[in-house]
């Protein structure tokens, strides 16, 4: 069962601080193997990779099998069924107008002393998405990775999806397609981080490397951090919903457990200011457990991680959303709007009980890959602008470098580096030698 908690009774801090902290990735000591397969990688380059590949994959390839070939790309997806092919279309279609959006534009501008001032942005050379393969293949996250890079304007687009015993997902491969992606690599894991920051004879490397993993893909990812740019270490998923009694217990259940199926790990919270209402939700999550294809999965998730809190009012739980700071928030009630503007901690806000987080797993528009483990606090989900570099521009005039000259030379020799200093007082000299002739 999951945890029942009420603000009002005593022990309530203590609880709801013991719910934030408790630890929910099940890792081992993964560092230290992560940091020898990197290794093996930098030196042994594909001989590495392929000898990693066939022990956690089962799959024997050569440099020239790493990739996908077009022939095997096309033929897979002409395997997708239309409907299928239909949806994911439209997905990358209602991605690719929500991610153009956010392009941000250059600026220039001439300031009082005549400096033109400024910044440009410009996309990285060549980015590398990783996609998780086996149980949780999905060409979704291949859709959420690969199109803003795209939009951004990313030159070298590559794809690592593993295909443990060389099973391959039609999708995954369509979906590459409709994102522009270059090539895709049938390898994983740790040695797929480390290949796509180092490169190898085979594999080029990437300038920044971004997409979900297993507790190995995040250590490598950590490790190769500053060689490459990452998005982000990410946890397991999370949700929480906000709901008031005006709804559907069965809905509110199906959205918690959308969740929970992800991952044993994963965490579904809901808060509501009804306590009949939260027990009604307890009901029909362990009614819908009794069908669920993954009720194993959403079943442990839910009986370790799950937590229905009632509180005061919705301020309150507003309150502790914004503690929460959760990757998934669904506001379920009468007036959502208002309510968002009091939860400034989320990954992404969804409105309203017709509104539920499944929708941006898929077509809603906005990105799915968001923070975890309560980093929405100071972090936000992926977008066009992880693939974008900002650079500021200036150009001093005579007229400008004598008006604020004086004052970076003074600076210059209060932190006593000299050439600071005369790197400026030279033009200065000679802007004051032209106006004494």
């Amino acid at each position: 069962m999951p945890v029942f908690l009420n603000s009002q009774d005593d022990g309530f801090d203590a609880a709801f601080a013991a719910l934030l902290t408790m630890k929910r990735e099940d890792t081992p000591e993964v560092d230290e193997t992560v940091a020898a397969i990197i290794a093996d990688v930098r030196a042994r380059g594909d001989a590495a990779v392929i000898e990693l590949t066939e022990r956690f994959d089962r799959l024997t390839l050569t440099p020239d099998t790493l990739a996908i070939s077009a022939e095997e790309i096309a033929r897979a997806i002409d395997e997708v069924p239309a409907a299928e092919r239909a949806a994911l279309e439209l997905a990358a279609e209602r991605i690719r107008a929500y991610h153009a959006r956010q392009m941000p534009e250059d600026h220039h501008w001439t300031d009082p002393e005549g400096a033109t001032l400024g910044w440009r942005w410009s996309a990285v050379s060549a980015a590398g998405l990783y996609v998780p393969g086996g149980l949780a293949s999905y060409p979704s996250s291949v859709l959420m990775n690969a199109i803003p890079a795209q939009v951004a304007g990313v030159g070298r687009l590559v794809v690592c999806a593993p295909t443990p015993d060389g099973k391959v997902n039609p999708l995954v491969l369509l979906a590459a397609h409709l994102a522009g992606v270059d090539t895709v690599y049938r390898i994983g894991g740790a040695q797929a981080i480390a290949a796509m920051a180092y490169g190898t004879e085979t594999i080029r490397p990437v300038d920044k490397i971004t997409g979900p993993g297993n507790a190995f893909v995040a250590a490598a990812k950590r490790r190769v951090f500053g060689r490459v740019g990452i998005d982000m270490i990410a946890g397991p998923s999370e949700i929480l919903v906000i709901a008031d009694r005006d709804n559907d217990p069965d809905w509110i259940a199906l959205d918690l457990l959308s969740q929970a199926e992800h991952d044993e790990s994963a965490q579904s919270i809901l808060i509501t200011d009804d306590a009949g209402f939260g027990q009604a939700v307890a009901r029909a999550v362990e009614k819908r457990l009794e069908t669920l294809d993954r009720r194993a999965i959403a079943g442990a998730s839910w009986r370790d991680f799950g937590a229905i809190i009632t509180v005061r009012d919705l301020g309150e739980a507003a309150e502790l959303s914004n503690r929460i700071a959760p990757e998934h928030l669904e506001l379920c009630v009468a007036d959502p709007a208002a309510l968002s503007r009091e939860t400034v901690h989320a990954g992404a806000i969804f409105l309203g009980a017709w509104t539920p987080e499944a929708i941006g797993d898929y077509v809603g528009g906005p990105n799915h890959v968001l923070p975890t483990a309560r980093s929405a606090r100071f972090s936000s989900g992926l977008s066009v602008m992880d693939f974008l570099k900002r650079t500021t521009v200036a150009q001093m005039t005579p007229e400008a470098m004598k008006a604020i000259g004086p004052a970076a030379e003074t600076l210059a020799k209060s932190e006593s580096l000299e050439a600071h200093g005369l790197s400026v007082a030279a033009r200065l000299a000679r802007l004051n030698k032209g106006a004494g002739e």
